[in-house]
């Protein structure tokens, strides 16, 4: 399944992304609890949640009032509040991220380093509801296990007023955040791409385009901006069925003739927990006929320095090979789980499967799971092998 984030008519705010989220089936009553619950001691919240028709599209609007606006708060302070929130693990995390985009960006803007940075509307109680809210409904849709695709974002235009004084639109923080997705001014005289909506859609997406791929549209959600427009003030979210999938990736290379086989094994377990999708090393004949190996790494683009300075320290290698944007076709994938009996005992198994053209083309079993009851039963891996297949 993929997720389609689409801002092109009216930018995207955090309470847009709420509405869009329980239009496609998120639980407004557990929202409006979290919500609530999360910006308690940052002056307090009341959120409600109305069908509401915009310029012809049915959508839903999340209304998040302000209780008491609370003084500013700096940076390292507010995170430690996030992080005593009684929240799931994976939504905290996320937040905090969002929080993190939100708080670099204004330091650059000002100067200032993040530990001083004081956080003046992001750190009002409705951003932090809007940031958490978003972050739980993404989470209670599933969507972390989704391929989440970005379109361009409208921010709109003229100036708006802030702590800072009057600022044209889109105010700076929004710049830095969105430094490498993909964004216009207008259609109207006004703010449309806030701080934190920004920060949210840059945290989830995994990929930013140009335009919507080829799919098969399953669900859609509309949420509802507060202002009124001559046009639909709405941020779409398309819920798809995939036909094909496909992806950008890079790949990195580099020759090694001096590394052990222990070496060589600790290289390849570290780039896999840099990121990296798939190491492979291939023995090779270099200059002089020397042997050697050739180390491939595939990656996401995200993960790719990390990746390079991590090859140049281990391997202490001249000179690595990058090949960027490398299109590549992929299956699509779902995990299952099942129960299986083994000797009179219970275990659980993670199938891959992958799917072209919603034809299944494999059925494999996790390798680490097959390692597990092998290591438990006594049996031989291929022995356990043969009894789940």
């Amino acid at each position: 399944m993929t997720i389609i984030i689409d801002p092109q008519g009216s930018g995207i705010s955090g309470n847009m992304l709420i509405g869009a989220f329980v239009d496609l089936g998120a639980n407004a009553d557990k929202l409006k609890q979290v919500m609530e619950k999360s910006a308690k001691d940052f002056g307090g919240v009341k959120v409600s949640f109305e069908k509401i028709n915009k310029h012809g599209i049915e959508s839903t609007f999340c209304n998040v009032e302000m209780m008491e606006h609370k003084a500013f708060i700096n940076y390292p302070e507010f995170i430690e509040k996030i992080n005593s929130l009684d929240l799931d693990e994976n939504v905290k995390k996320t937040s905090i991220k969002v929080f993190e985009r939100i708080g670099k960006a204004e330091s650059k803007v000002h100067g200032k380093n993040l530990e001083t940075i004081h956080f003046h509307e992001v750190g009002a109680s409705d951003a932090v509801a809007d940031v958490i809210g978003s972050v739980y409904a993404y989470y209670s849709l599933n969507f972390d296990a989704q391929k989440v695709i970005g379109l361009p974002i409208a921010v709109g235009g003229g100036t708006v007023k802030t702590s800072h004084g009057t600022l044209a639109v889109p105010v700076p923080a929004v710049v830095e955040i969105l430094n490498e997705a993909k964004l216009f001014g207008g259609p109207v005289n006004s703010e449309l791409a806030t701080p934190t909506g920004s920060a949210i859609y840059m945290e989830i997406c995994d990929e930013i385009k140009e335009y919507i791929p080829q799919i098969k549209p399953k669900k859609v959600g509309y949420g509802a901006g507060k202002k009124d427009f001559d046009h639909p003030n709405v941020l779409r979210i398309i819920e798809s069925e995939d036909i094909c999938e496909s992806d950008k990736i890079d790949v990195i290379e580099t020759n090694i003739d001096h590394l052990t086989g222990e070496e060589i094994g600790y290289l390849f377990d570290k780039l896999l927990s840099k990121g990296a999708s798939d190491v492979s090393i291939t023995p090779i004949i270099m200059k002089k006929n020397r042997q050697g190996s050739l180390l491939k790494v595939v990656c996401r683009r995200e993960h790719r320095e990390e990746l390079v300075d991590a090859i140049f320290k281990e391997t202490g290698s001249l000179g690595i090979r990058i090949i960027p944007n490398i299109h590549r076709g992929i299956a699509k994938r779902e995990f299952e789980k099942k129960t299986i009996e083994i000797n009179g005992k219970n275990y659980t198994i993670t199938y891959k499967i992958g799917y072209v053209n919603g034809e299944i083309i494999s059925k494999r079993p996790e390798y680490e799971d097959l390692k597990r009851i092998a290591e438990d039963s006594g049996l031989a891996l291929r022995k356990v092998k043969e009894l789940i297949e």
